[in-house]
């Protein structure tokens, strides 16, 4: 009887282990396959910006540093590293707030805000924007759920014998809170 016993208490206790192993496993593919979301918006808005571009050259004869710097940044988020999610994630802050000025600049131009073409271009990159931004609340949702069990016990046991790591978060930095300045010289 007494042999059952410890059979079954050792079943149990590698039955805990192996929930705790998978469930672990599980929040970092989660937040793994949470980035791979935020890098597909991140491509989806790559894609839309040339034709935002060509859109605004043809309406627009404001100062042409705002264009290249746009495609400065759009080529220089296509040349990250993919395992380099603090630069990419830096050069696509940079860029948000390159787009942000041209938007504010496009306001000063009313053919070209009437333009059906840019309005259905303003329309995809503002949706995409939206996506990104959701992309990033749940990369770090999924960051906080695997960092919280990587810190907890027993769990924690697990994780530091398999090597887990807890994960960075997603940090907005302090100069995309600001509104965009724009001047027109005439």
């Amino acid at each position: 009887m007494a042999i059952l016993i410890v059979i079954l208490v050792l079943v149990v206790i590698i039955g805990i282990y192996v929930v705790m192993y998978n469930g672990l496993v599980q929040l970092r593919v989660h937040a793994q396959e949470s980035w791979s979301q935020i890098d597909v918006q991140l491509q989806r808005r790559n894609d839309l910006i040339p034709n935002l571009v060509s859109t605004v050259k043809g309406y627009s004869k404001y100062e042409a540093s705002t264009l290249a710097k746009v495609t400065e940044l759009r080529t220089a988020l296509n040349n990250v590293p993919d395992d380099d999610h603090a630069k990419k994630m830096e050069v696509s802050n940079e860029l948000t707030g390159t787009l942000r000025t041209l938007f504010a600049v496009a306001e000063n131009y009313p053919d070209l805000k009437a333009s059906t073409e840019y309005q259905q271009l303003m329309e995809e990159l503002s949706n995409t924007e939206n996506k990104i931004a959701y992309s990033r609340q749940l990369y770090n949702s999924t960051v906080a759920a695997l960092n919280a069990k990587i810190q907890s016990f027993p769990s924690n046991i697990v994780a530091k014998l398999h090597h887990f790591a807890q994960m960075d978060y997603l940090q907005v930095p302090d100069s995309a809170k600001e509104t965009p300045k724009v001047s027109f010289d005439d």
